[in-house]
């Protein structure tokens, strides 16, 4: 028995940093991995005095993300300017508004009792009414509820094949409550699509986004094909993300009984009870191609599966399978 399975959180479905800058250098990411550990360590001067040095260093970009933490460090230490000056950059350049986390962070406690705190709480809140403003509320609520029926049962796969087996009487169960909600799940997403198109976060948020994308990856081969142009249109006006198309054409082509590109897809092999990943072209420069539209290294990927990603390996396994 083999089980198709998609690691969710590794899409987002999404970058998973927020960023308004474009040209990161290229070690920026490896030193702020630094910066990341001593502020989970709540090593928060260094942590603070790390990012801002990183910043710097990069001409003044960074994640949104990275100055968001960077901004608790230097509240957390009692040192509020630059705290301000990191929320500040975020809210005008970055555009933040995640209004309820700011209001509601225990991190800034201290900056409450700041003039500057109103004056960015304003500014925060009118990105978040900015980006409201053309939100269908009723396909957001439609499309929550659809997401929330996608996954329910999924997120139960790991613990019944655990308890039970993969090839257990509760394997099939689950799978035919999954295929029975996929089906219901598949014939709105369909309605949504052929009345809208593929609409973005603009209208829909980035989790209504998501679940358009995951309703489409379950479905059935022909369904696949007949959305992925729709997909790849949705992908060039910045209404979808690389990463979902990715996924999408990796899928088709596994049931095409061709060779993935991006080594997206994971299989499990129920008689060695291991997860594996199958057919994928030219595993030597899959790691490009992931960059390419926004995905991690596959050896950071396949972790989650307690697979150990080895490029010459894979490629010396898969000529003795042919």
């Amino acid at each position: 028995m083999k089980i198709y399975v998609i690691f969710f959180l590794i899409i987002g479905i999404g970058i998973e940093k927020i960023t308004y800058c474009q040209n990161l250098r290229e070690d920026y990411e490896s030193k702020t991995k630094v910066a990341d550990s001593l502020y989970n360590l709540k090593d928060y001067r260094n942590a603070a005095t790390k990012y801002s040095i990183i910043f710097q260093e990069n001409g003044g970009l960074g994640y949104v993300d990275d100055r968001y933490k960077a901004a608790c460090s230097w509240a957390l230490i009692n040192e509020p300017d630059s705290s301000f000056y990191q929320l500040f950059r975020i809210a005008t350049k970055g555009k933040y508004d995640e209004y309820e986390k700011i209001i509601n962070e225990p991190n800034f406690e201290t900056l409450h009792k700041h003039e500057q705190w109103s004056k960015l709480l304003a500014i925060i809140h009118k990105n978040k009414e900015e980006k409201e403003k053309n939100y269908n509320r009723m396909l957001i609520a439609a499309l929550d509820t659809i997401f929330e029926e996608d996954q329910k049962y999924r997120l139960q796969i790991k613990s019944i094949k655990e308890k039970y087996g993969a090839d257990s009487d509760q394997m099939n169960e689950i799978f035919r409550i999954i295929e029975l909600k996929d089906s219901i799940n598949l014939l709105k997403v369909q309605n949504i699509l052929d009345k809208y198109g593929w609409l973005g976060p603009d209208i829909i948020k980035e989790k209504g986004s998501t679940t358009l994308f995951l309703v489409i990856q379950h479905a059935d081969l022909s369904t696949q094909i007949k959305y992925l142009p729709i997909l790849k249109e949705a992908v060039k006006k910045g209404k979808a993300e690389n990463s979902a198309l990715a996924l999408l054409e990796d899928r088709i082509a596994l049931q095409q009984e061709k060779c993935q590109i991006y080594g997206t897809q994971i299989e499990y092999d129920s008689k060695t009870q291991t997860y594996y990943i199958p057919s994928l072209c030219d595993a030597m420069n899959v790691d490009k191609r992931r960059e390419e539209v926004g995905l991690g290294p596959i050896a950071e990927y396949v972790k989650h599966w307690n697979i150990i990603w080895d490029s010459e390996a894979y490629i010396k396994n898969q000529k003795k399978i042919k």
